[in-house]
């Protein structure tokens, strides 16, 4: 099997590949750290978690990292992260050097 491999801002970086396929899903993840912080959710943000992700992380790519984060508030990435919602992100520099970015 051949790896293409994913960028490092990937939620498939982990996930073993071909040439032409995924393999099975290597989730991931994302564990509570003490330097996160909660965060309620803004109507800006209300199904934007790629312009949340480029306001506290200079990027667009970490937009699954708020899910990842917190799997019991939010099953859908896009469509769970609405106005009111409080959830608990990461710190920017702690989350890149949990990432290797």
């Amino acid at each position: 099997m051949t790896k293409v491999p994913y960028n490092t801002t990937s939620p498939y970086y982990l996930t073993p590949q071909t040439s032409w396929s995924l393999d099975i899903w290597s989730p991931r993840l994302i564990p509570k750290m003490d330097t996160d912080a909660p965060f309620v959710v803004t109507q800006i943000y209300n199904n934007k978690p790629d312009l949340l992700a480029y306001d506290l992380y200079g990027t667009t790519r970490l937009w699954w990292v708020f899910a990842v984060r917190n799997p019991n508030l939010i099953n859908d990435p896009i469509y769970d992260l609405v106005t009111g919602l409080e959830i608990m992100v990461p710190q920017p520099a702690s989350l890149k050097s949990l990432l290797g970015i």
